[in-house]
């Protein structure tokens, strides 16, 4: 990545650190653990893609990023609420998360569960909080709230985790059906994270649609790079143990068309998002962070 590049996303990720924080300052004796046990996950080390995402789209229609940084900070508490969730000994078992203990092993099943479950409802009082305070407008609450329920819920990423889960005991397992999977757990929330971005600078229809096309795209490019680099990968790196999927039986790219394949279709699918990026313009830094995901060894 370009050195100027790395620098706005360096202060992307700082500023975004600093208001995930915020979220978690006042802990209260009755509430204390749990707010422990989320901010131990939101302010692990993550790359933060989907608030820059956000912020990139909304500053790429024009609009003013900087008013709304607790808004593009959602998507990434959803995000966190999922992995905590996930790494759970009744979904995925994990017991490392981003080179540190998973949060339930650090604090327990049931404040981990809790934490999730609070990091899952805190975007929806943020969004109501702004809006009340005469941040957004009523309509741009509405679609905000929309872009996230749907990216999360039953119909987006749970609807994933549970196709994942179910997965392991279908016996016929295609591309199609893992393109769905990763439509649901991966891509849907990479996709609100552009369109709440559009949303946010009051950019029309057929501008966020563009971008969840792009964000779609670069979702199934980033959870590709996910499934060869659980291969090629190493601890040190990616912060957690290597080879898990093969373990638990989990299709994959990889174990569906093998590793070359599964790099020609991540490259695939990181050439057809840039081409949606096209359309808009001041693009450069979202154009290069693309190719940075696509190369990434963690």
């Amino acid at each position: 990545m370009q050195e100027i590049y790395t620098k706005q996303i360096q202060n992307y990720q700082e500023r975004i650190k600093s208001t995930l924080h915020s979220f978690t300052k006042q802990k209260e004796f009755y509430k204390k653990e749990v707010m422990q046990a989320m901010e131990y996950s939101i302010l692990s080390q993550g790359k933060r893609i989907r608030p820059i995402l956000a912020i990139e789209f909304c500053k790429m229609c024009g609009g003013d990023y900087e008013s709304f940084y607790e808004i593009v900070c959602c998507i990434e508490l959803i995000h966190c609420f999922s992995l905590i969730h996930d790494d759970l000994p009744c979904m995925d078992d994990d017991d490392f998360r981003r080179g540190m203990p998973s949060c339930h092993k650090k604090f327990g099943e049931a404040e981990a569960l809790l934490a999730g479950d609070a990091l899952s409802t805190l975007p929806y009082e943020i969004i109501t909080k702004e809006c009340n305070a005469g941040k957004l407008s009523a309509e741009t609450a509405v679609k905000l709230i929309g872009e996230i329920s749907n990216a999360s819920g039953i119909n987006g990423m749970i609807g994933g985790q549970a196709f994942d889960m179910y997965s392991v005991k279908m016996k016929h397992f295609d591309v199609h059906n893992l393109n769905l999977l990763h439509e649901l757990k991966t891509c849907k929330l990479i996709e609100a994270s552009c369109a709440m971005g559009c949303i946010l600078a009051n950019a029309d229809d057929e501008k966020t649609e563009d971008a969840k096309a792009f964000g779609k795209r670069l979702g199934y490019a980033f959870q590709i790079v996910d499934d060869i680099l659980d291969v090629e990968g190493s601890f040190d790196d990616l912060g957690k143990p290597i080879g898990s999927d093969k373990e638990k039986g989990k299709i994959t790219y990889v174990t569906l068309v093998g590793l070359e394949k599964a790099k020609e279709a991540a490259r695939h699918q990181t050439l057809e998002a840039l081409k949606i990026l096209e359309k808009f313009d001041n693009n450069e830094l979202i154009a290069d962070l693309t190719m940075d995901l696509l190369n990434r060894k963690k």
